[in-house]
């Protein structure tokens, strides 16, 4: 008797579309590397989202700026061997996008074609309208981002929440809907106040995922090193740690100098 092995489903943006069209939520996660990718996507994780944030958590800068795109592309790369199932989504780093739709085309097509991701995402509305119809059409699947745009940091000089105030509320749900227009496929809200992302949610027609954005969005992202508690400074209060994994390798790493010192390691049993 034969057995017929079963395929995988691998998540398409039509696929994300209709989670929010019968209100199932969307999970989404940063991966930055082949084995942490390889892990979340066995879990089920819907989305890997190649962050600009490793310039933080893997590189160590202060802010996402400085990442370069050969990086962006050589952790997008090493992601996507990872994955069977997920949807995988790189940032466009700074400086690759903004202000010369020519460039940000040249930047998403090298992302796409070097890394084998499925989509690139943007930060900002009608600022980047020109890059983002580019891009679109080349037939490159876009993100956008509105709210807490880290790539504009030393612009706006704070991380505090964003569009608390009527008139930046009012802009971002405009932008929002331009990049729907546009054709955007989805849109992450960073750190917005919940009633405004419920607002955006509740109008568009694509997904809407949050982080700090509240509850009534169609999907939550963070960072993994956020969620597994590998980072200990960063403490936000949208961020809620699933494991604390900085006290637990500190631990382990601990034990095996102990170890090693006392020449308890290798034992007799772990030589050849």
């Amino acid at each position: 008797m034969s057995v017929q092995k079963r395929e995988v489903k691998i998540v398409t943006t039509h696929q994300l579309h209709s989670m929010k069209e019968r209100g199932e939520k969307i999970s989404m996660l940063t991966a930055y590397d082949f084995s942490m990718a390889t892990l979340l996507d066995a879990a089920g994780t819907d989305v890997l989202l190649v962050g600009d944030s490793a310039s933080n958590v893997m590189a160590g800068h202060e802010t996402t700026l400085p990442i370069t795109l050969d990086q962006m592309i050589y952790h997008a790369s090493s992601v996507v061997r990872g994955v069977k199932r997920a949807f995988v989504v790189v940032d466009l780093p700074f400086g690759s996008y903004q202000g010369n739709s020519s460039e940000a085309l040249r930047s998403a097509i090298r992302i796409m074609k070097e890394s084998g991701a499925h989509g690139v995402k943007l930060e900002g509305g009608l600022e980047i309208k020109d890059s983002v119809t580019r891009i679109l059409s080349a037939g490159v699947p876009v993100m956008g981002h509105l709210g807490l745009t880290p790539q504009s940091i030393y612009k706006f000089g704070t991380y505090s929440v964003r569009a608390k105030e009527e008139a930046e509320a009012d802009k971002l749900l405009e932008d929002a809907r331009l990049l729907q227009e546009l054709g955007c496929f989805a849109i992450v809200l960073e750190k917005i106040p919940a009633a405004l992302a419920k607002r955006v949610a509740d109008e568009l027609h694509i997904p809407i995922i949050g982080i700090g954005a509240g509850p009534h969005v169609d999907g939550q992202v963070l960072v993994i090193h956020d969620l597994l508690g590998i980072t200990k400074e960063f403490k936000p209060r949208f961020l809620r740690r699933y494991a604390e994994l900085h006290e637990t390798i500190t631990e382990a790493v601990t034990s095996y100098i102990k170890d090693v010192k006392s020449q308890d390691f290798p034992s007799a049993e772990e030589a050849y």
